[in-house]
């Protein structure tokens, strides 16, 4: 009896642990939402402004890129649209490298305060 017991808790944690697992990704699906929508809300007034102005067409295509290649879904599609060819990888260096030298000097900044 005691052998039943434990694999039956063992595959209660395992069920636990899955379920965790599952809600960590949909938070950070979420967030990952989000944060694309934040983005386009917040370039749609350059976007109108550049129509006005030099009478194109404006499309905005939100870049979101995290260090543990987390990327959007419509992130390879958006970049087909764009003329010439763009490697995530290459978008990942450079948003973890503008970010790190962001974090470089503001560290410098407040070392010289």
């Amino acid at each position: 009896m005691t052998r039943d017991n434990n694999n039956d808790n063992t595959i209660i944690i395992i069920i636990i642990i899955i379920i965790i697992i599952i809600i960590i990704i949909i938070i950070i699906i979420i967030i990952i939402m989000q944060k694309e929508a934040e983005k386009k809300l917040k370039y749609e007034s350059l976007c109108i402004e550049i129509q006005q102005m030099w009478n194109l067409k404006c499309t905005i295509i939100p870049v979101i890129t995290g260090a543990t290649e987390i990327v959007t879904r419509s992130l390879r599609k958006n970049l087909e649209a764009v003329p010439g060819k763009y490697s995530i990888d290459s978008l990942q260096k450079t948003d973890i490298l503008g970010t790190s030298h962001i974090v470089r000097k503001d560290c410098s900044v407040k070392l010289e305060a």
